[in-house]
C-alpha cells in the first residue's frame, strides 16, 4: 500500500471523451487484496486491543471476505473461523480450500440461519461453540471497515472527478464517500439484485459518525445476481482481458466495468470527465 494507479486506454471510453484510471488494489497481496485489507486492518487492531485471539467472519462459498480473514489470521497470529452460508460441498472450491489451508475452521449454516447472523441468540451460540472471538461482519461492513476504506481517496494524487467501486455490502462506498475531497463523487455498482444498498451505505456512515451526499448506487448491472455468470458478463470479461491483459473478478469488478462502459456509451458523463475505477 498504497496500491498503484494506472491509466487505462480504452477506445470505448475515449470515444465518450473520458479518461480512466485504475486503482489496482488487486495487486496488493494474492490473499489480501487492498479492498479487503482496508476493511480488515482496523478490525485487526481492535481485536488485538481487546485481547481476542480468534477472528470470526461470515460469507458465502465464494466470499473473498472468508479468504482474506483466513489470510489475516495466518499472517498476524489469530485463529480464524468462517461461517459459510449453505451446505458443505466436498471437495471444497478453491477459495474455501485456500482458507482451510491457511488454518481457518469452516462451519456451515443454512440460509435461514445465516440471515439471522446478527441476532444475539445466534451470536451466543457461536460463542459457546468457538469460545471468545472478535466478530468481523460479512464484507467487513462495520465502523472499522468504513474507516479503512475512507483512506482510499487520500492515496490518489492524480486529478479526477468520480470514483467507481463495486458494491456488495456497501462498506467500500460508505468509506470512499467519507474520504472524498470536495467536488468529487462516487458511484457504487451493485453486484446483487435489489434496491437495498442506499440504505445500507447510509447506515454504515451513520455508524461511523458522518453521513455524506457525494455518492450514488447504480443497480442496473448485477447480471442476474450475486455470483451469477451469464454469457454476456463472461463475454465482457474475456474481451476486457484481451484488450488490456487484466482478468477482472466476475462477481464484482467485471460488473462494475461493464456498467462503466455501458454508461459511457449512453453519454452519462460529460466529455473531459476523469474516472477512477477501484479493482480488488
Amino acid at each position: 500500500m498504497p496500491s498503484p494507479l494506472e491509466e487505462l486506454a480504452d477506445d470505448r471510453l475515449r470515444a465518450a471523451g473520458l479518461r480512466m484510471l485504475l486503482k489496482r488494489d488487486d495487486l496488493v497481496h494474492p490473499d489480501l487484496p487492498g479492498n479487503k485489507w482496508r476493511k480488515l486492518k482496523h478490525n485487526l487492531a481492535a481485536a488485538a486491543a481487546g485481547n481476542f485471539h480468534t477472528l470470526l467472519t461470515f460469507g458465502g462459498a465464494f466470499s473473498k471476505q472468508i479468504l482474506a480473514t483466513a489470510a489475516a489470521g495466518h499472517h498476524f497470529g489469530f485463529n480464524t473461523v468462517g461461517v459459510v452460508r449453505g451446505e458443505e460441498h466436498v471437495p471444497l472450491n478453491p477459495l474455501l480450500a485456500r482458507a482451510a489451508e491457511l488454518g481457518m475452521s469452516l462451519t456451515y449454516v443454512d440460509r435461514d440461519r445465516y440471515r439471522r447472523r446478527t441476532e444475539p441468540a445466534f451470536l451466543r451460540r457461536l460463542r459457546r461453540e468457538f469460545g471468545p472471538h472478535y466478530v468481523i461482519p460479512a464484507g467487513g461492513a462495520n465502523r472499522e471497515g468504513v474507516r479503512g476504506c475512507a483512506e482510499l481517496p487520500g492515496e490518489i494524487t492524480s486529478a479526477y472527478d468520480v470514483i467507481c467501486v463495486s458494491s456488495g455490502t456497501g462498506c467500500t462506498l460508505a468509506g470512499v464517500g467519507i474520504g472524498l475531497p470536495a467536488g468529487r463523487t462516487a458511484i457504487g455498482f451493485a453486484s446483487l439484485r435489489g434496491d437495498f444498498l442506499t440504505g445500507d451505505v447510509t447506515a454504515l456512515q451513520r455508524e461511523y459518525g458522518r453521513t455524506t451526499q457525494n455518492w450514488t448506487v447504480n443497480t442496473e448491472f448485477p447480471f442476474g445476481g450475486f455470483a451469477r455468470r451469464p454469457p454476456e458478463l463472461l463475454d465482457f470479461l474475456t474481451d476486457f482481458r484481451d484488450r488490456h491483459g487484466i482478468t477482472l473478478d466476475a462477481v464484482y469488478e467485471a460488473k462494475m466495468m461493464a456498467g462503466i462502459v455501458e454508461l459511457a456509451g449512453r453519454g452519462h458523463w460529460q466529455p473531459g470527465t476523469t474516472l477512477v475505477a477501484v479493482l480488488g
